[in-house]
């Protein structure tokens, strides 16, 4: 699973065309599927993998973190037997999402199992430590840094970051302010490596329209929530396909960093949406037991794609759909061209 990154070569100069190039050949759409908070779990990255996209899990998912070894071999394993049973249509490579916060009291444990177990791909949000990189690059996986604007890419690209995904206004989750088409040009005018686009991205158009502004993949969140793999309760897969873009609320009150979720779920905790000021920052934090994991399993999350989310099915459904949504946005677009 591992060869993903340029030989003999790291960091920003590792960013170039050959990566990009090489992970799109190893998958059937150009995308990742963004790791979520309680929702991802193994069961629901093999199946990603499986249907050809990268799954994603956060390392903070596997609790108490002595679970999280298990979880990766449970994923490697299965990706493994694919392969054996369907060699002409090998697995996608998974990732595994690391916080680098210094609330994260877990980040050295995790990121020792994450070495150990040579993770093909690491997703670092916050910032970009050179100890994840060291340890990521010397068994020559890959490091992308999720980014909300174009001083947090620099500052990941000059770390030494393989990738970078460019998070817009209207992910889900842990959000950006900025529309895609301004993020997307700021950062392409000093990066041509490896990117990735997220932000209300739910159907074959929308990874069309990364690739048109200029992404390598899209990053997609809230369409895997209504999976039947999703580690979601079935009262928050209703209330997605319950709620459209305008039932979304971003504020920094539940984990300390602005983050979107569904004003119904808000207001079923007893929130105010039209009311959200900070919360106390002693009682933010990522790790073990902070306030992050109460947020997520409490109050639902969701972006701005969620009105395109009107069914439960399988991974393997909903990447079906997206193939063949992004085949006839292609010829569609061939079309008009012609």
């Amino acid at each position: 699973m591992h060869g993903l990154q340029d030989p003999d070569v790291s960091g920003a100069q590792a960013g170039g065309r050959n990566t990009a190039r090489r992970l799109r050949a190893r998958l059937r759409l150009p995308v990742v599927a963004a790791p979520m908070f309680i929702v991802s779990t193994p069961t629901l990255v093999i199946e990603q993998c499986k249907a050809g996209i990268v799954g994603a899990i956060p390392a903070l998912n596997a609790r108490p973190k002595e679970q999280l070894a298990d979880w990766i071999c449970e994923i490697k394993e299965a990706l493994a037997a694919h392969d054996r049973a369907y060699p002409d249509r090998p697995a996608a490579p998974f990732a595994l999402n690391q916080i680098a916060h210094r609330t994260n009291d877990r980040l050295d444990h995790d990121m020792r199992v994450i070495a150990d177990a040579q993770v093909p791909i690491v997703i670092v949000s916050l910032a970009a430590p050179e100890t994840i990189l060291s340890a990521v690059h010397a068994y020559g996986g890959l490091v992308i840094n999720d980014v909300v604007n174009a001083r947090h890419a620099r500052k990941c690209i000059e770390a030494g970051v393989d990738g970078l995904i460019a998070v817009a206004a209207g992910a889900g989750g842990h959000t950006g302010t900025i529309s895609p088409f301004a993020l997307v040009g700021e950062i392409r005018a000093f990066w041509d490596g490896l990117l990735g686009l997220g932000g209300a991205i739910a159907n074959g158009r929308g990874i069309l329209a990364a690739e048109v502004l200029g992404a390598d993949f899209a990053y997609i969140g809230s369409a895997f929530i209504a999976a039947d793999e999703a580690n979601a309760p079935p009262a928050y897969k209703q209330m997605m396909l319950e709620a459209e873009a305008e039932d979304i609320v971003a504020s920094d009150r539940l984990t300390g960093v602005k983050a979107n979720f569904m004003q119904q779920s808000l207001r079923a905790n007893g929130l105010d949406p039209t009311a959200l000021g900070r919360g106390d920052p002693g009682q933010r934090g990522f790790g073990e037991g902070g306030s992050s994991y109460r947020a997520w399993r409490d109050v639902w999350s969701a972006g701005h794609g969620v009105g395109a989310v009107k069914r439960l099915r399988p991974v393997r459904a909903i990447v079906e759909d997206l193939a063949a949504q992004y085949e006839e946005a292609r010829q569609a677009l061939n079309d008009r061209e012609g």
